[in-house]
């Protein structure tokens, strides 16, 4: 395994990290220089980026690679499409009372947390032991990192 395959697994893992950054602010208000609004359609922006980044370029790398993986994937895209109502939903916050807002933020939150700690467990070792081509690198890299808000 060299190091830049290793990276994929951990780029991932950072690409998370950042993501529960950013909902954290977007949750306690703590974002700076913009608006809730603005830093809501930003991340929204973001999270949809990269799953469809990881939907249509680098599962499809993991499921050649690895198919016992397949019905992961197939429960990973589902939870995709899951986040994705919500992040719809949140297009409206500001027309949204404050109670609305934090409930769909929470919803949010516990959708995210739980798809990224499973995301993780599942793949990060697959992720790692992969040897692809320059082509399936690329998408690979494309997928596990995250467009800058």
């Amino acid at each position: 395994m060299n190091d830049r395959l290793t990276a994929f697994g951990n780029q991932l893992i950072e690409s998370h990290i950042r993501l529960r950054e950013l909902l954290a602010r977007l949750r306690d208000g703590t974002y700076t220089g913009v608006d809730l609004a603005t830093h809501c359609l930003t991340f929204c922006a973001v999270l949809t980026a990269h799953h469809s980044a990881e939907d249509d370029e680098g599962f499809p790398v993991l499921a050649q690679h690895f198919p016992e993986l397949r019905a992961v994937l197939t429960e990973l895209k589902h939870d995709h499409r899951q986040v994705a109502e919500v992040l719809d939903r949140l297009k409206d916050v500001p027309t949204m009372d404050v109670v609305t807002a934090e409930r769909e933020l929470d919803t949010l939150a516990a959708l995210l947390e739980t798809h990224l700690v499973y995301e993780e467990k599942k793949l990060v070792a697959a992720l790692n032991q992969l040897a692809p081509t320059h082509e399936e690198a690329r998408a690979l890299a494309n997928a596990v990192t995250l467009s800058q808000p």
